[in-house]
């Protein structure tokens, strides 16, 4: 079998490590996972000149730094549970120049994940398109796997979703019709239990400081936003994972922690390339966003280790 078709069987894969549901729902003791987001091949030489409206047609930075983070996760001890991508894999839109190339040069980097830490994908703007497409949507299918499905890891429930049908929907209102009624039949799960813990995947954050904010590029729509976190709050969801910002950003409120994180590749403000370090806990959940330099040289964090013995 080919390696970038055994990177889409584990993305496709919803038991991970062979265990089935039943077993998956039990809580198994603390573990960690990794959350990245935004390797976005292309994106550092578009931004660079000025051009993000373009495919971005060098990438060697972002596969570099994307090697980068897999030497480091793959050294890390013990293992992590799971690595999620919180979306914009490449930078080139549907259909743009270098969308291919940027696509394989990215699975050719994630090859090297050791086989035995699950690599989990979320789709983003730019592997759907601003306004997606049943035809985007199919594509991003065949490359990647599901734009939203739901796991079981160690007694936690996770749901991926697909956030951009929250931005705009108005070219696939029947996909959009699709994911809300299973979204919903996954909230009721989480509030039915017995799952330790309920956390949500996606790559458009809720807000970037406060649910009140204003409408931005970087957040949902304040009335989607509202309802969204109302549903989630009532699911018992106790933290959304996203990217899409490229910087650090979030914010914990009524018990709901927004997890922005910076990206693998470009940064749009003062933090370093990295990603972030989650460690379950039967009580809470601590993250950690960690430079790239910082987890390679250094490993785990002692007081994060602290919490999985």
């Amino acid at each position: 079998m080919a390696a970038d078709e055994n990177m889409f069987l584990k993305a496709k894969d919803r038991t991970f490590t062979g265990l089935t549901e039943d077993e998956q729902g039990e809580w198994r003791g603390p573990f960690y996972f990794i959350q990245a987001a935004d390797p976005q091949l292309g994106l550092m030489k578009a931004w660079r000149v000025g051009d993000c409206d373009g495919g971005g047609d060098e990438w060697a930075d972002e596969v570099r730094l994307t090697r980068q983070a897999v030497q480091a996760v793959n050294k890390l001890s013990p293992r992590p549970r799971f690595m999620v991508l919180c979306g914009d894999l490449v930078h080139a839109m549907p259909g743009m120049p270098y969308r291919e190339e940027q696509e394989r040069d990215l699975k050719e980097a994630l090859e090297g994940v050791d086989p035995a830490i699950p690599l989990v994908f979320v789709s983003g703007n730019h592997d759907l398109g601003n306004t997606p497409t049943a035809d985007t949507v199919e594509q991003y299918r065949r490359g990647w796997g599901d734009d939203y499905f739901s796991f079981c890891v160690g007694g936690v429930l996770c749901l991926v979703l697909n956030s951009q049908l929250f931005f705009d929907s108005s070219a696939c209102p029947e996909l959009r019709d699709a994911h809300e009624v299973w979204l919903e039949e996954q909230l009721q799960r989480a509030a039915r239990g017995p799952r330790r813990h309920a956390l949500v995947f996606q790559h458009i954050p809720l807000y970037l400081r406060t649910p009140d904010e204003e409408d931005d590029y970087f957040n949902l729509e304040r009335g989607v936003r509202e309802s969204l976190i109302k549903r989630f709050r009532q699911a018992g969801v106790k933290a959304v994972f996203s990217g899409h910002y490229h910087q650090n950003a979030g914010g914990l409120h009524d018990g709901l922690d927004m997890v922005v994180s910076s990206a693998i590749g470009c940064q749009l403000g003062t933090d370093t390339h990295g990603v972030r370090v989650v460690v379950v806990t039967g009580d809470e959940v601590v993250h950690r966003y960690c430079s790239l330099d910082q987890l390679s040289e250094n490993g785990l964090d002692e007081d994060l280790k602290k919490l999985l013995a």
